[in-house]
């Protein structure tokens, strides 16, 4: 029975395939199993360990009470905060992904139950937001940021916020399920929104985007235009000075705040400014609508933010919000490391955004930067074990200051804004979507992980197997089996780091920039590829079997950053492939901050397989011997000294 749901979901969703939409097209998570190597495991504990955890927090905090007390089925007052209802939805998503790669009757009837709360909850006419129909109109909304009425404080109110989740959830469910029930709730609230807002209606901003992102998706799924231009009118009358909104917001009169990119148009705007995660949304749903309506200005405009960010504005581990005050990019080369924000949220949305760039440009810069985050700004954000969580950050920790949003200088099970690890638990099972695209008779191959895939490449099917150790190894072995021999290119991402620069753009650079390309053989015999936009093109009549090994060198490299960044002046980091390396006190004598590596120093890779989940170290001789661990595995031995950048000096 439940094939026969996702071959359903299958079928609607191919009947509503659109004429236009991105030039190149991501092989589906739901063909590509991940089936060992670094990151099966970490899927494995998101959905035996991470979900089940967030659903209980989200029960323990009143999260889900609420949408049973809005809808009258108990009685009961409202819990937490105005933005909570997106915390149970994207569980709820991340919770669909899941069920669509392994079944779980449980976990499916558990979905069934939230989705009657959350169609109870909303009201006759579409509008669902749990603290207003909690609460009421009037002073008590008004006190928890919701506005004295609908619509009123859209800029701080997350009431559209909110529900873009709810239509990602109900995308996720409907796939995963092929039943309607929450994707009929999330285009009733949506319906309702269209005739509520938009041109000689109410005129609104969303404060915090992600509606927009949602809303497309809504338009992938049904076809419908309306969702489309809904969300390109959200966008579009960002920045407008002739904006005439119904209720008095500040935020929202005339040109808005550059806190929520309201500051100019969007087609004006060329620097990453404000909030980190509002925009990085903006930028993903902006995206969208270029690739889809081929909007020219819209691209532009994209491409001038993203190169502002890896220029001047991102942290060496992808992270995005040198600024604790407002989760905020800072003023160019502003990054500090042991106040640095780098929220795990803004690692997400960091992920989303280059994805659709190298949807919309075929650029493999786009995929480096991907891989740069997912690495390392997002690893850290969750723990090995899937039950803790960092909101935030930073390069540097002196193991006292309570870092960690005030509540510890390591991880933490939950927060009162919890959306970090809502937000992890709903990106990991969607993972194995980003490793493949095909356009045409080109299949790239983006992620170097293990897994098998079933794709389409020309319109015929093909399985495409891989196995490898990376990030530890820079062997990667391909399998191509095609159902006959069969023509046509396999792009095969040649990251930037071992061509001598650590990520796209000039922030960054390794004190030893020479390069060495990699080598690529078929079937055994070494040969010679193009290279296209940062990926090695293949062209090949591919035979049933035929075998691709990619060998990458992995030396052991440090780094330095632009002179303009003053807290990494004199200093040097350490990695090696797509890892950045750490000290922790605890491996080094109780000391990290302290540490200094002198220039030329020799690291050796050391395989500790029993060591934090598995991890391969870095030994190196200065003063003193020094060890580094992965950025991504500190804060699991207790809080300590903690630093990426260390002094550097003369040998």
């Amino acid at each position: 029975m439940k094939k026969g749901y996702l071959l359903l979901a299958s079928l609607l969703l191919i009947g509503s395939v659109q004429a236009q939409d991105y030039p190149i097209v991501p092989v589906p998570f739901t063909s590509v199993s991940i089936n060992g190597g670094f990151w099966q495991p970490r899927l494995a504990t998101n959905r035996t360990v991470t979900i089940p955890f967030d659903f209980k927090k989200c029960e323990e905090t009143g999260r889900i009470d609420n949408f049973a007390v809005a809808g009258k089925i108990k009685e009961g007052s409202f819990h937490g905060l105005r933005y909570d209802d997106s915390d149970v939805f994207k569980v709820v998503e991340g919770a669909s992904y899941s069920l669509q790669t392994q079944y779980d009757a449980k976990l499916d009837h558990y979905l069934d139950s939230l989705i009657t709360l959350f169609a109870a909850a909303q009201e006759p006419d579409g509008y669902l937001y749990t603290i207003r129909t909690i609460l009421k109109d009037g002073a008590n909304a008004k006190d928890n940021q919701a506005g004295p009425t609908r619509f009123s404080y859209v800029a701080g109110s997350h009431e559209l916020y909110n529900v873009g989740h709810m239509y990602e959830a109900a995308v996720a469910h409907f796939q995963a399920t092929g039943k309607r029930t929450l994707l009929n709730v999330a285009l009733k609230n949506a319906d309702y929104l269209m005739k509520t807002i938009g041109p000689d209606k109410l005129i609104v901003v969303p404060g915090h985007q992600e509606i927009e992102i949602g809303l497309v998706k809504l338009y992938r799924t049904t076809n419908d235009q309306r969702y489309l231009d809904f969300a390109r009118f959200l966008l579009d009358m960002r920045g407008r000075s002739d904006k005439r909104p119904l209720f008095p917001d500040p935020a929202q009169t005339g040109q808005g705040s550059s806190y929520l990119q309201d500051h100019l148009p969007v087609t004006q705007q060329k620097e990453a400014v404000g909030h980190s995660v509002r925009a990085g949304y903006m930028y993903a749903a902006m995206t969208d609508i270029a690739a889809i309506q081929q909007d020219k200005a819209y691209t532009e405009a994209l491409k001038t933010i993203w190169n502002d960010v890896v220029e001047r504005k991102q942290y060496l581990t992808g992270g995005l919000g040198a600024r604790g005050h407002g989760e905020a990019f800072g003023e160019a080369y502003e990054l500090p490391n042991d106040v640095a924000y780098a929220e795990t949220c803004a690692a997400v949305a960091n992920m989303l955004w280059n994805h659709r760039m190298f949807l919309l440009t075929g650029e493999a810069k786009f995929m480096d930067v991907f891989e740069r985050v997912l690495y390392n700004g997002f690893l850290a954000g969750v723990s090995l074990d899937g039950d803790s969580f960092f909101y935030v950050n930073p390069l540097a920790s002196d193991g006292k200051r309570k870092f960690n949003v005030g509540q510890a200088a390591t991880r933490a099970p939950w927060f009162g804004t919890s959306c970090c690890p809502t937000n992890v638990v709903r990106f990991l099972p969607s993972l194995p979507g980003y490793a493949y695209a095909t356009t045409g008779k080109d299949l790239f191959v983006n992620l170097f992980l293990t897994n098998s895939a079933k794709l389409l490449v020309d319109k015929k099917p093909v399985v495409l197997e891989q196995k490898t150790s990376y990030p530890w190894s820079g062997s990667v072995a391909l399998t191509v089996r095609p159902r006959a021999a069969q023509t046509f290119d396999l792009m095969v991402r040649i990251p930037s780091w071992t061509l001598g620069k650590p990520m796209p753009g000039n922030l960054y650079a390794y004190v030893n920039a020479i390069g060495a390309a990699p080598t690529l053989k078929v079937n055994g015999k070494r040969v010679t590829y193009s290279m296209d936009n940062g990926y090695a093109r293949i062209h090949r009549n591919w035979k049933p079997g035929d075998q691709v090994e990619l060998i990458m060198e992995m030396p052991v490299r440090q780094v330095i950053a632009r002179s303009e960044v003053k807290d990494d002046s004199g200093r040097v980091a350490i990695e090696r492939g797509p890892l950045v390396y750490c000290a922790e006190g605890v491996d080094n004598g109780g000391k990290a901050l302290s540490l200094a590596v002198p220039m030329g120093a020799v690291f050796q890779p050391v395989s500790q397989p029993d060591k934090l989940g598995g991890i391969v170290a870095l030994k190196g001789q200065t003063d003193n011997s020094i060890t580094l661990i992965p950025y991504y595995a500190w804060a699991h031995r207790g809080a300590n000294e903690m630093a990426v950048w260390f002094g550097q000096k003369k040998p």
